[in-house]
């Protein structure tokens, strides 16, 4: 129990850091959450946790596929607050169309034989 909430605090503390951070210069806090930190937090846990690398390698090419339609939210959102529209629901279309890009995606690579 000790281990998960250690696991808990230091995840919690690098996304406040980082929060904190876009206080001050929204560019610097891009930059830390540009890198994919959650994922290589996952990978070094996953890694502790199993020692297995084979699935450390089918976790980092899922997230390799899924991060593409994740991008949706990065165009979606700025754009729709450029034209006025709220905060909240702004952040919900775009979240919405994630939702939808993950799910073409997951289809796509089906399609196409790529096993996630």
């Amino acid at each position: 129990m000790l281990y998960a909430t250690l696991k808990l605090v230091i995840t919690a503390v690098l996304i406040v850091i980082i929060s904190e951070i876009g206080k001050r210069s929204s560019v610097m806090a891009a930059i830390l959450a540009s890198i994919p930190l959650v994922s290589v937090l996952a990978m070094i846990w996953l890694y502790i946790d199993t020692k297995d690398v084979a699935k450390i390698e089918s976790f980092a090419t899922s997230v390799f596929w899924l991060v593409l339609p994740s991008l949706i939210l990065f165009i979606t959102l700025p754009l729709m607050l450029q034209r006025g529209m709220g905060f909240y629901l702004s952040l919900g279309i775009s979240v919405g169309l994630t939702v939808l890009g993950y799910l073409a995606m997951l289809q796509v690579l089906k399609r196409y034989g790529i096993a996630i």
